[in-house]
């Protein structure tokens, strides 16, 4: 089976402030690099709309009108100090949402190996009823609900690299014993969450905070001591990655220094925990990656290692 791009043009038409680091290049920059002939086997398709319910089951419908009600017609909107809206903005989220959910349906029924959404505005910032980090629908959030409403799954894992914590993912399942959230990001950082010891009322939240200069050696081994382990005791039957890659050495946002290697790495980690537990169910959505070649260089290694295993 093959490996499918969920995308669309829509997630150009998100726009933000001159200057903004979350900008349509990003999405233009993935484009580009997957078009390389190592990638011509992926299978591709559009990512639809999302559902209003498919967002409801993380979000409250309160939240997603208040956010509606925002949306401009012209110009941009503020949301807060870095989250800002324009016409284009509230397509582009559904389709995120929508990529995201097409992405669960096409692996669990078995129709694609796993899948990528290669998605913009992100996601993991967005709490259940707060915008925040760039972020207003939790993707990943809501591919886990949907895994779980519309096949019946029981237990999901979303493993979530981006440099900076998923505070919106934390937020949403911290209550939760069916969903493991674990999570490797550089501390102190924006927003500020994800110590150590934020374990959620279930103790299914792992943080693995990394101190700033941390490599690769370091990162492989918060994988290798604290989450891997963590995972297999889980059992989960679902994989969901929140495949940020601005923990890249070159990203102006972060101060890790990761390479595409590493990310490469450890994605056959997480690839090699859904093969023993779950047929090798495994979806990702693209998070945070604000330097355009370390981006594109991550990514791409990531869906290779996808593709290729």
């Amino acid at each position: 089976m093959s490996t499918l791009l969920l995308h669309h043009p829509s997630f150009l038409d998100h726009l933000t402030p001159p200057g903004h680091p979350e900008r349509p290049d990003r999405v233009r920059a993935i484009d580009r690099i997957l078009e390389h002939e190592n990638f011509q086997p992926l299978e591709r398709d559009i990512a639809p709309m999302g559902s209003l319910e498919d967002i409801a089951r993380a979000h409250p419908m309160s939240y997603v009108d208040q956010l509606h009600v925002l949306s401009p017609s012209e110009g941009i909107a503020r949301v807060d100090a870095d989250t800002t809206m324009s016409p284009g903005t509230w397509e582009a989220a559904l389709r995120g949402v929508g990529g995201a959910c097409r992405a669960v349906d096409e692996v669990v029924t078995r129709k694609v190996s796993n899948a990528f959404s290669a998605s913009r505005p992100p996601g993991h910032h967005a709490e259940r009823e707060r915008a925040m980090g760039f972020c207003f629908f939790n993707n990943a959030a809501i591919a886990a609900r949907y895994a779980q409403s519309v096949h019946g799954l029981e237990r999901v894992a979303i493993i979530d690299f981006d440099v900076h914590h998923g505070n919106g993912t934390q937020d949403i399942f911290w209550s939760d014993p069916t969903v493991m959230y674990c999570s490797t990001h550089q501390m102190p950082l924006y927003p500020g969450s994800g110590a150590a010891d934020e374990t959620g009322e279930a103790n299914t939240i792992v943080n693995v905070p990394l101190m700033p200069g941390a490599n690769g050696t370091v990162f492989k081994e918060a994988l290798e001591v604290a989450i891997l382990p963590r995972l297999d005791g889980f059992e989960p039957d679902l994989v969901i990655i929140s495949a940020g890659f601005d923990a890249h050495h070159r990203d102006p946002l972060g101060g890790l220094n990761l390479t595409e290697g590493d990310f490469a790495w450890a994605t056959r980690q997480l690839m090699n925990v859904a093969e023993k537990h779950c047929d090798g169910l495994v979806v990702s959505v693209l998070e945070g990656g604000y330097d355009l070649e370390g981006l594109a260089r991550s990514a791409a290694a990531h869906v290779l290692t996808l593709m290729t295993g």
